[in-house]
């Protein structure tokens, strides 16, 4: 008897793959048999249009790789020119890199939780983790003039010193009180539980054998964090937060206590900057800057895992060649292997992506956030 299988196109126009990825299903009745991502829907050229920038120039574009995390590729490029040309950072410096990037790696984090809670039913949640990111958001705004794509790191230091921390202490003082509340109502709340738990496994060979990095390997059981061994984090005390469960459940667990371990930290760089004197900083003259010949790597914990970039310089003003690595990409593959067997109304879980009715959700979600902020009430029909 031979069964017929249906193939089912999961993006990229469904609501919540949000026009980026298409999952090419082969379903037999519920079942997932297999899967084919499709990625490259938001290819911009950032590699090749390296080649004709200068590194200064380049510089203001890499926060748009990833948007959620623009600290981040900020610091990558950064480190490849630091690097090339031996220039050691202040203690300051590191202690205001590692402050922002710790701010942004939570709100990173808010906003994956808040969207995966969104896509699998739960709307408050939403509206809950977008309210604490945004207060970080202002923060950015008030010390780069950017709520995103930053372009506060330059070569050599930052674009200005920082002397006003009420702003972050508050941001501390919030934050634990309000993950107190999301334990309550989403890691306790029996539904979320059972759409969660035991869906999507991933064992530490296969997460090994995909090298898949950051959030997602630790939360199969694997000890590694990168700031651990980053010169950048020196003299910081970075816990590393490590799951043995390996499903959906574990890789939210694992955000959420990620986010108490980034609190941690930058109480740590508030400590030291609230004595540390004026800034110092060896800037670079962007007119001249050039990378001696050669090759050139840099890597960060980065929120979806490690990322990377590799330059190839020919001595010239513009890269002569440039690779950029992200954690997410290659979480994306493992996608082939963990959906495999599992039924298609858990992919939305396993994937941290798309749910059924997700365009009527936000539709509501929408309406509620208008009805508070004019203090109406909504009409139920």
């Amino acid at each position: 008897m031979t069964t017929t299988t249906l193939k089912l196109n999961l993006g990229p126009q469904h609501p919540s793959t949000h026009g980026v990825l298409r999952l090419l299903l082969e379903l037999d009745g519920e079942k997932i048999i297999s899967c084919e991502p499709d990625v490259g829907y938001l290819h911009r050229g950032m590699e090749k249009m390296a080649e004709k920038l200068s590194y200064i120039q380049y510089l203001p574009t890499v926060d748009r790789i990833d948007y959620l995390a623009g600290f981040f590729y900020s610091e990558l490029l950064c480190r490849i020119v630091e690097g090339a040309l031996e220039i050691e950072l202040h203690d300051k410096v590191r202690a205001i890199r590692v402050m922002l990037l710790e701010l942004n790696r939570i709100s990173s984090h808010l906003l994956w939780i808040g969207a995966f809670l969104m896509d699998l039913g739960a709307v408050s949640p939403f509206f809950y983790a977008f309210r604490e990111r945004e207060m970080i958001l202002r923060y950015f705004e008030k010390i780069s003039g950017q709520r995103m794509m930053y372009n506060y790191f330059v070569f050599g230091g930052v674009r200005r010193d920082i002397s006003d921390l009420q702003d972050v202490e508050e941001i501390l003082r919030i934050l634990p009180e309000k993950l107190e509340d999301y334990e309550k109502i989403i890691t306790e709340n029996p539904i979320f539980i059972r759409r969660t738990v035991g869906k999507g496994f991933l064992d530490k060979k296969t997460a090994l054998d995909y090298a898949i990095t950051g959030v997602n390997l630790r939360a199969g059981g694997v000890d590694f964090d990168y700031r651990n061994c980053d010169n950048l984090y020196k003299g910081f005390d970075v816990g590393t937060v490590v799951l043995e469960e390996g499903d959906s459940f574990a890789r939210y667990k694992a955000r959420i206590l990620e986010i108490k371990e980034s609190i941690k930290i930058v109480h740590q760089a508030i400590e030291y900057l609230k004595t540390a004197g004026g800034l110092e900083q060896k800037l670079i003259n962007p007119l001249t800057l050039k990378l001696p010949e050669g090759e050139y790597y840099a890597d960060i914990e980065a929120p979806r895992g490690i990322a990377s970039c590799f330059v190839v310089s020919d001595g010239e003003k513009c890269p002569y060649r440039l690779k950029w690595r992200t954690g997410s990409y290659y979480s994306v593959n493992l996608l082939r292997k963990i959906l495999k067997g599992e039924y298609l109304n858990d992919a939305i879980a396993i994937a941290g992506g798309p749910g059924s009715y997700t365009g009527l959700r936000i539709g509501s979600a929408t309406a509620k956030g208008f009805g508070l902020a004019l203090n109406l009430s909504l009409i139920h029909i």
